[in-house]
């Protein structure tokens, strides 16, 4: 059973999400909250496997409540009218995001994938949303160092996961086993010192190795 805490400011969508995944056999909704200081202290009181993260509350917001639950596993709510604020909550290690209008079947998915310990990348609407977002930071300085510690075939790897494709489809396009990809995304994570193939998308449009615009 995957234990879910639940953190928006609006009751009606807490319930509405608390609807949607108690549905489920295998998730129980352990807590809710309303804002960002309720939202860790219910985390440090209940443990929950995967916290649904609204971005904008009062008293603390999800970006920096997502900041201060370092280690857990987050799952960031969100419109297209928050962008910035998305990119900013990867930043502090949320493991993915999902629109708030998602369908019921998306959102139990990216729970159950976010719990596993990936992150949510593969939705077509993630990959739009980095072309969007990461161009605006601004990346105007060369690839940092620490890049030039992948190898080609890592980098090319690491172009097509900032890109959004999924090992599989990475797997298909250079025309290599899919543990083969595996392997070369989880060296890329180690060389860079990184937690997720999420921070891996953020430095990559960050660094100038990815072109958003």
């Amino acid at each position: 059973m995957l234990r879910i805490l639940i953190a928006d400011d609006q009751e009606l969508v807490r319930a509405g999400l608390r609807m949607i995944l108690e549905a489920q056999d295998d998730l129980q909704v352990v807590a809710e909250a309303s804002d960002g200081l309720e939202a860790i202290a219910a985390a440090e009181r209940t443990d929950p496997d995967v916290i649904l993260m609204d971005i904008r509350m009062p008293n603390l917001d999800g970006v920096e409540a997502t900041r201060r639950l370092e280690g857990r596993r987050v799952l960031i709510l969100t419109t297209f009218d928050l962008d910035e604020y998305v990119v900013e909550a990867l930043r502090a290690g949320a493991s993915g995001f999902l629109l708030k209008d998602a369908p019921p079947a998306e959102l139990v998915h990216a729970v159950r994938v976010v719990a596993t310990g990936d992150a949510l990348l593969s939705p077509s609407v993630t990959r739009q949303l980095l072309d969007r977002v990461v161009p605006r930071l601004g990346a105007t300085q060369p690839a940092p160092a620490v890049l030039e510690s992948l190898t080609d075939r890592e980098r090319e790897v690491l172009r097509l996961v900032a890109q959004g494709l999924s090992n599989a489809e990475i797997a298909e396009r250079l025309v290599v086993s899919e543990a083969t990809v595996k392997t070369h995304v989880s060296h890329i994570l180690e060389k860079l010192d990184l937690r997720d193939r999420v921070q891996a998308v953020v430095v990559a449009y960050e660094s100038g190795l990815v072109d958003g615009r």
